[in-house]
């Protein structure tokens, strides 16, 4: 495919804008309704690339879907717990959510399964996962590297019991089995212990658990990031060291109607517009409601110089006074790791280096995502100091044209679309790659931003 070359805008925007659904949201609610007694109506599903695996995953173990393509509606007739086929290959791409929940989805049922994708994911880890499975008494053998995908898994349905997760690489390994926990024989009490990552995703599970009839149990230990008493006292800032959770056997999904939110880690490349060009852009459908820890991104607008203007389903953000340019800042975006790439080519439009910090998963992403970063960033004129869990970067006096590589990465395509906003000569590798979560995202910016009223 064509490389893409980023659009200037000709000023200021004045925009509002709807977005697709949530891609984690999507994928949680279509294991869960798979799950359910009972129908379930899904609507504003994300239809892209890691959402289609999950779909065609789910139909090869049995699930009944139903796509409405034009109205982006699901239908699940779900299968109480009861996967109807037993023996079946799972093909999952680069989806690690759909490798991870169908790992433990397939551990719950009577059968042999096996499943497998693309090169890169046989480098993303699942080893955390699969020892908890096993555990719980499932038996799964790894057909190559240990600890990573393929996998055969022959189920028998999973016991219960406790089991703990020592500084899981990833959320998702956590959620896979918080998800599939309501279906094994006895109640599961899971500890996560050392180095928790992107906990808002660990939350919007159990959320969405709780919203189709299971609750979860939780307990979350905090530790203090600054042992400076008096900057705490000014700005709380901590970091969960533990959780717990308890799932309790006796309960079941229920089927429900239910609208997916919009994707908010998308959704912080529209809203990153006004912080470079100026201007006002609204995210529609996406608010202080949300249960998705990516909205407060805009927490991280905020103390780069934007004003935000907050409501229950909707996020405003306006870019700095006249004259004023954005703030360097210093920040852990442990909690919200998609959106350290944003950050990152934002911050070449600061007065100041920008460090971003605690983000070490982003290396076991589609990519080693630092590493792209620092690399695609130096291009542009950035010096940038990468670290084994984050980048310092500092920005350019004057941005340089470049070719950007993607690196078959969704979010280094859409991050880098920020660069091009006010300099001419920025085009993006691949962006085709972008299919995986966001299918029109180039297709959108184009018209988004040609549409800057130039008077």
């Amino acid at each position: 495919m064509e490389d893409y070359l980023c659009p200037i805008a000709a000023g200021p925007i004045q925009a509002a804008v709807s977005l697709p659904g949530s891609k984690s949201l999507t994928n949680r609610a279509l294991v869960i309704a798979a799950l359910a007694d009972g129908p379930s109506l899904l609507s504003d599903v994300l239809l892209a690339e890691d959402t289609r695996l999950m779909i065609e995953a789910l139909r090869a173990l049995g699930v009944r879907i139903t796509v409405d393509e034009n109205d982006c509606v699901a239908e699940i007739t779900g299968c109480g717990g009861q996967l109807p086929v037993s023996e079946v290959a799972l093909a999952c791409g680069n989806s690690g959510t759909t490798m991870r929940f169908c790992a433990a989805l397939t551990a719950l049922a009577n059968g042999e399964y096996t499943l497998d994708g693309v090169a890169r994911m046989r480098e993303r880890p699942i080893g955390g996962l699969v020892e908890t499975l096993q555990a719980l008494g499932a038996n799964i053998e790894y057909l190559g590297q240990a600890g990573f995908p393929p996998i055969r898994v022959s189920a028998g349905g999973l016991n219960g019991g406790h089991v703990s997760f020592h500084s899981p690489e990833s959320s998702q390994l956590v959620s896979a089995l918080l998800l599939v926990s309501p279906y094994a024989r006895r109640d599961v009490y899971i500890d996560v212990m050392g180095d928790v990552p992107s906990v808002p995703y660990l939350v919007m599970t159990t959320k969405l658990m709780d919203l189709f009839g299971v609750v979860v149990v939780e307990q979350f230990a905090y530790q203090a990031l600054d042992s400076d008493p008096q900057a705490l006292a000014a700005q709380p800032s901590r970091r969960v060291r533990a959780c717990k959770f308890i799932v309790e056997s006796s309960q079941r999904y229920r089927g429900l109607s239910w609208t997916v939110e919009p994707d908010a880690s998308n959704a912080t490349y529209f809203l990153s517009i006004p912080a470079i060009v100026g201007g006002r852009l609204s995210v529609d459908g996406l608010g202080t409601e949300s249960i998705q820890g990516d909205a407060k991104f805009v927490d991280v607008l905020e103390k780069m110089g934007c004003s935000i203007t907050r409501e229950a389903h909707c996020l405003t953000v306006e870019g700095p006074n006249d004259g004023q340019r954005l703030r360097g800042i210093d920040v852990d975006l442990n909690e919200m790791p998609d959106t350290a790439q944003t950050l990152a080519v934002l911050s070449l439009f600061a007065d100041g280096p920008t460090t971003i910090r605690n983000v070490s998963n982003l290396r076991v992403k589609e990519t080693d995502r630092l590493s792209a970063m620092s690399t695609e960033l130096t291009k542009l004129g950035a010096v940038v100091d990468e670290k084994a869990d984050g980048l310092t970067i500092h920005p350019p006096q004057v941005l340089q044209p470049a070719r950007i590589e993607t690196y078959n990465d969704h979010r280094m395509a859409m991050s880098f679309a920020l660069a091009g906003l006010i300099h001419q000569g920025v085009s993006i590798a691949d962006p085709h790659c972008c299919s995986k979560t966001f299918p029109d995202f180039f297709d959108r910016w184009t018209s988004l931003i040609g549409s800057i009223d130039t008077r």
